[in-house]
């Protein structure tokens, strides 16, 4: 619609001041010669507008002016309180930000638009944790913020899953990203992308180098190639399971994300077949939490896993408990 797009343009051109023509036509998926008119139009509606052609040139407000948000419509302006929601500011240590910038936005609302936009903040709420996610490790991304925000490089100190010592490496940051309720900085290594939960950080220095990224690429397009990389990675072991039909909804909770397609009856009441995906043999040993309520049926090295694991449980019980070596002794 040519209104909504009107006042797309202003609040563009009023956030970053002078701005291509043909970077707009892209933005708002119009033909340069539509942004163009688009631009007469604003001007003859007396917002002051001119465009410089030439290879610097570019759409452009007149120093000083300033306009308000009142055309909002009224799903926009639930849209902006829902953000009230998400969480991730209290991380960044934004949310008495966020709040006062609410109250600036419900100030500059149309009326009609005002009571619904203050009901969306109390009847939408985002938590973006997972079930059964257990204790959270506090996260510190004070010194990432400054980072990313300074375009500085990083020195970290950082442990790799299932290592004890942390490792050192420097690294050019693009930016953060909260993602299911944990937090990754996404920065390139040695000129490669590599994600970094903020959690196994064990510190951070700021360096004086200013950052070295990759030419062209935004943050949105190194977590893009990283999030496929961890989506797309080449399937492991292959499991065939059947369970029992009571709980199935339990099981699906906890092997999320080993499911590869969704369950099939298998012709008795009882039971459901299951496909699942684990990345090394050994992780199939996660069905024991299960005992007899789930059964392997394929492949037989999985069946043979499992028999190892439970064998191993049971020798560990069998045998003398911590109290009685000490007694022992």
């Amino acid at each position: 619609m040519k209104s909504d797009r009107l006042l797309s343009i202003l609040l563009l051109l009023q956030t970053r001041g002078r701005v291509p023509a043909h970077e707009l036509a892209d933005r708002l998926e119009v033909s340069v010669r539509t942004i163009y008119r688009d631009v007469e139009a604003l001007s003859a509606s007396g917002v002051p507008v001119y465009a410089e052609r030439g290879r610097h040139g570019g759409i452009e407000l007149l120093a000083g002016f300033r306009t308000d948000v009142t055309g909002l419509t009224a799903d926009e302006s639930r849209a902006l309180f829902i953000l009230a929601a998400q969480g991730a500011h209290a991380a960044l240590g934004l949310d008495a930000a966020l709040g006062s910038a609410l109250r600036k936005v419900m100030a500059a609302l149309p009326a009609p638009h005002r009571p619904a936009a203050e009901v969306t903040s109390r009847r939408v709420l985002v938590d973006a944790t997972r079930w059964r996610s257990g204790p959270q490790q506090a996260v510190d991304l004070d010194v990432l913020q400054d980072a990313v925000f300074s375009d500085r490089r990083l020195k970290l100190r950082y442990r790799h899953s299932g290592q004890r010592e942390p490792r050192t490496y420097t690294v050019d940051p693009y930016g953060l990203v909260a993602k299911a309720g944990t937090w990754y900085l996404v920065a390139d290594r040695r000129g490669r992308p590599q994600l970094f939960r903020a959690d196994r950080v064990h510190s951070a220095r700021l360096l004086d180098d200013p950052v070295r990224r990759r030419s062209g690429i935004e943050l949105a397009d190194a977590w893009e190639a990283l999030r496929r990389q961890v989506e797309e990675r080449p399937d492991g072991i292959q499991v065939t399971v059947r369970i029992r039909r009571e709980h199935l909804d339990m099981f699906r909770r906890i092997a999320a994300q080993q499911l590869t397609a969704p369950p099939e009856d298998d012709g008795e009441g009882d039971w459901v077949t299951v496909r699942l995906s684990y990345p090394v043999l050994r992780a199939v040993r996660q069905l024991l939490a299960f005992s007899d309520r789930v059964e392997v049926l394929a492949p037989p090295e999985a069946r043979a896993e499992l028999v190892a694991g439970a064998r191993a449980v049971l020798a560990r019980y069998e045998g003398e408990t911590p109290a009685d070596r000490r007694r022992r002794r």
